[in-house]
Order: structure tokens, then sequence, then C-alpha cells
């Protein structure tokens, strides 16, 4: 291993609960730094921006962070495509793309986040019509086991088993995004909405502008977010489901300062200042959070939301706000929405990890006969994996043929059978 390598302390993740387990941080600065350390005989993974509530990440070696890796992203107009390294993120991506007049379909709700780790993640926004994020990919660069790097494009016969990998395929050291031109969106909010009234129409909700979130603490009410292009038809009329339009910026989670959040009152903006939730100028706070959020075939959704009505509306005192998003089918292995147009249930609670994974535990109980899917980077407790994604097998001979010796696995992957 080289000593000229950077030697970190040991992070931990996003919501500061929970430290890696791994022996250091390592920052190299070239792929020549990176294949040597993966070649060393060590268990190796790469972290990004650490937005999971597990230990996804985690290995019993080392971590590595691409931070001394990443370039400026590449363009390429007659593609429509855009190259990134792994330590690039949303944040960073949106403006500068923005400014050579071109955009993404879809943002999750922190553009904190690298684009990379959402990917490998299968972590989405909100959009009838969109699918995940990992859904923009059209190429991916993987450091192999071997120190070698490999190009995917959507021609590879492994491509739509790679993408969404957890890592466990090796470390992406760039991948390659499809874009299209840029354009604007206006957000509003709807405020003291009928829950009951939600539910039972949650298909007409989602489907009512170009990302809709609905935001719930199980209180009987809701708010309905909606981020809507200005160059396609108006947004739907959800005026029968009664509410009032919002007076000022909202937070997410009620009675929280709105300051942070992307504006609201229908004042028009560009699509990376819009269709995130948050401001990339304030810092998401590492507070003390836990996330969940299990992801349903939209056709079951009302079913599968009233459910959970009846477990979350019971833990009220751990859920912080419950978000409902949408998206559209992909064909990635691994990917919560692979081959079935999807609903999330998110929830954010309170950091009392104990009663968190009870109240989980009885949330999947709920949602079994819905076929559920957890976010891979959020807290979950079922470990029956390989019956929810129709090609598990062939993920996990996909795993073992690229990584037989395991540099690049670790106690997640372990856990859920990836190996």
């Amino acid at each position: 291993m080289s000593h000229d390598i950077d030697v970190r302390p040991v992070p931990t993740v996003w919501a500061g609960h929970r430290t890696y387990a791994s022996r250091a941080l390592l920052a190299p600065t070239s792929l020549d730094q990176l294949a040597t350390l993966v070649t060393s005989g060590e268990r190796v993974r790469a972290i990004g921006s650490r937005h999971s509530f597990t230990d996804l990440a985690d290995s019993p070696g080392v971590l590595v962070t691409l931070e001394g890796l990443e370039r400026e992203p590449v363009l390429d107009a007659a593609a429509s495509t855009v190259t990134v390294t792994a330590h690039t993120t949303y944040g960073t991506l949106g403006p500068w793309l923005h400014e050579r007049g071109f955009a993404l379909a879809a943002l999750a709700s922190l553009p904190h986040i690298s684009v990379v780790g959402a990917v490998a993640t299968a972590t989405h926004g909100s959009g009838d019509a969109v699918t995940t994020l990992a859904g923009a990919v059209v190429a991916l660069e993987i450091l192999g086991a071997d120190g070698e790097v490999r190009r995917l494009d959507r021609d590879h016969p492994a491509f739509t088993g790679s993408v969404v990998s957890l890592g466990a395929l090796g470390i992406v050291v760039a991948v390659t995004l499809a874009v299209e031109p840029t354009y604007d969106l206006a957000q509003t909010v709807i405020d003291d909405v009928d829950l009951t009234a939600v539910i039972e129409n949650l298909g007409a909700v989602h489907a009512s502008a170009t990302s809709v979130s609905v935001f719930t603490r199980w209180d009987g009410q809701a708010s309905i977010w909606r981020k809507h292009r200005t160059d396609v038809a108006p947004a739907a009329d959800l005026s029968a489901l009664g509410g009032r339009p919002a007076d000022g910026q909202r937070h997410p989670i009620p009675g929280v300062d709105g300051a942070a959040c992307t504006p609201q009152l229908g004042e028009v903006g560009p699509w990376f200042a819009r269709l995130p939730h948050f401001r990339l100028e304030f810092t998401p706070s590492a507070g003390a959070e836990l996330q969940s959020e299990h992801l349903v075939p939209q056709e079951l959704a009302p079913r599968a939301v009233a459910a959970a009505r009846d477990v979350l509306e019971k833990h009220r005192d751990l859920v912080l706000v419950s978000e409902l998003r949408s998206m559209a089918a992909d064909d990635l292995w691994l990917s919560s929405a692979y081959q079935r147009s999807g609903v999330g249930i998110h929830t954010t609670w309170v950091q009392d990890e104990v009663r968190v994974r009870a109240a989980v535990a009885e949330l999947e109980t709920a949602l079994e006969p819905f076929d559920f899917r957890p976010h891979w980077g959020k807290v979950f407790e079922t470990t029956e994996l390989a019956r929810r994604y129709p090609r598990w097998d062939d993920a996990v001979d996909l795993v073992r043929e690229a990584d037989p010796t395991g540099v690049f696995a670790g106690p997640f992957t372990e856990r859920v059978g990836l190996r």
C-alpha cells in the first residue's frame, strides 16, 4: 500500500449515529493509487456523501474517498450525455449543466449527494414519468478487483446488472448520464389536505404535476408539494381534494423553518433549483434522525399506504414526517423500480434505533402483502430480499464472477446475501 496516500480518521455516516467500522479512510489521488489499494489483499469499499443510515458502505478493511480523483464533467452535446467522476455531487453538476443548456430529468431531495452513490443505491426523486436516478445512466467505468478499469455501456450484457450494484462489483470511478435541454419549473405547496382523500386519489395526485411529494405526520392532514415544468401543459387541478395554497415557505417537517427549502410560491426557476426539496447553500444538518423507505407497485399503492397508515399513526411519537413519491419502471436488476412503476413510502424518524427498528419491522409486516422493496440506503429489517428481485440470482452470479475473493464485500452485502 502506497505511503503517499493520505490517511484520514474514520468518519461517521451523514446523520452522525454510526461510525464506520473500517480501520482507516484513505484518499488516493490517482487511479494507479486506487488500483494499488484494491490489489493489496485488503478489503476496500468507497464512500461518497455518506448519506446512508446503515452499514451499506462499510468495509472490514479500509474505506476510500475519491475526492482526489474528481474532474470537471465532460459534456457530449451531440450525444446528449455528460460524464462525471465519482465524487461529483448533483449540486455541482446541476448549475454546470444548466450553464451549458442541459439538464437531468430528475433529482433527489438533497442536491448534496454524490451522483455515483445515488446511482448505486437506486436513489430517486419523484415523477410518474421519470425513473430512479440510476435510470439516467448510459455507461459506467468500474475499477475491478484486478485493478483494471472497464467501461460498460447499454450494449454490454452486464450493464443492467451493474448500475445498481451497492458497490459489490468494484469501485465506480465515472458514470455517463443522459441529459436533455434545460428547462424551468415552478413549485407550489397545498396545505391541510384531507389525508384519506389523498390516499384514495393517490394516482391522480402523483400524476398532477411533473414531480409530486405528499408529506404527512399521519394526523389526518397532508401537504402536497408540486414541481411542474413550464414547457408542458399546466398542472392538473386538485381543488376537489380541499386544502389551501401555502402562504409562505414550508419545510417537510411541520414547524421547522422553511428557509433551507427551494422556493415554493410559484416562482419560476431552473430545474436544479426546484427539483430538490432543499437548497444547496444550506448544508444539511447531520441531525438526530433515521430514515426508512419501502417501495410498492404503483397499482397497489393506495392499499399499501392505507396499511402503512395504521402502523405509522400508532408510532407518531417516533415519526418526524413521511413522504409519498412515485417513479417510473426501469430495467436495472437491483433497482427498487425494476420492471414496475412504484410509490415510495418514506419516513423520517427520531433517532431512537431500538424503537424505530421495532416500528419498521411492524411496518414491513403490514406491507408484506404489497410486495415491497426497501431502499438500499435506509433502515430496513427484512432479510428476505432474493424473492423481491426477479434477477437476484443473476446479480449474485455477477458479483461472484467480478469479485471472486470478496475484495469489495462488506458486512451489508454479506448480510443481504449479495456474495
